[in-house]
């Protein structure tokens, strides 16, 4: 499984550096290929995002069904795979692709960690630098592998040095997007559900963390293919809007009621 790998990993490689050869910039090699893969994984991911609409549309019945049965649980599985049926829904569907996707994202990750980008910039972003390290250059600290914890002591050491916006500004605001992109999808995907709230707020965040210390081209990668994401989940609930405003017939008999 690792020859896999590593021979998956090496023909990414040579096909950023044949994008570079032909672009001259890294920057917009990796975002030519990330645009390649969103094309590649397109049916995929649209299949994943449909469902999820439908699932959305379906579950105020689920509701009424869940209350109507909620001492009957097996009438209630019945029910409920007879109303999948009915909608052409399959719960699975919207996990499946996704599954089918992670083996390439990851790799694609992998790739980019490790890949020499040799000093390059893009757009005012450093693709090797992460925040993390680009903050510590600006300010003064020392070279190599830093922490949040040294950072803020080397920030608080020399504040002044948060003048030299040029060479952390780019991957701080390329960090900004993708958590307000992580956010933008999550509300496109209709997850009003009360409980559901504060992982709304909390995952943004928590991914914003996690990318402190993420070079640049990660980064890049990460956040043109989010933009892509957001696109397409609001083209496909766009197409379904009209079925979602419909008000479903729930049943004529209230919940409970001896009538079915």
């Amino acid at each position: 499984m690792g020859t896999i790998w590593k021979a998956a990993g090496d023909f990414l490689i040579l096909i950023i550096n044949g994008l570079y050869s032909l672009t001259h910039s890294y920057g917009l090699a990796i975002i030519i290929l990330t645009l390649v893969v969103r094309v590649l994984l397109y049916p995929l991911s649209h299949k994943q995002m449909t469902s999820m609409q439908k699932m959305q549309r379906l579950q105020p019945r689920l509701k009424v069904l869940q209350e109507k049965y909620k001492d009957d649980k097996e009438t209630l599985n019945k029910e409920i795979m007879r109303l999948y049926k009915e909608n052409n829904v399959n719960p699975a569907a919207g996990c499946l692709p996704l599954l089918v996707q992670l083996p390439i994202l990851i790799l694609l990750f992998r790739v980019l960690m490790n890949l020499d980008l040799q000093g390059a910039t893009f757009l005012g972003i450093s693709l090797e630098g992460s925040v993390i390290s680009t903050l510590a250059a600006a300010v003064g600290a020392p070279a190599g592998k830093i922490g949040i914890g040294a950072l803020l002591s080397a920030i608080m050491a020399n504040p002044a040095g948060l003048a030299n916006v040029n060479m952390y500004l780019g991957n701080l605001v390329l960090l900004v997007v993708i958590a307000f992109l992580t956010w933008y999808q999550q509300q496109l995907s209709g997850a009003s559900n009360p409980q559901m709230q504060f992982m709304n707020w909390f995952m943004p965040a928590f991914l914003a963390f996690i990318c402190l210390s993420l070079p640049g081209g990660v980064l890049l990668y990460w956040g043109v293919s989010s933009l892509v994401g957001v696109a397409q989940q609001w083209y496909v609930k766009h197409r379904t809007e009209v079925e979602m405003q419909e008000k479903p017939v729930l049943y004529k008999e209230k919940p409970g009621s001896k009538k079915d």
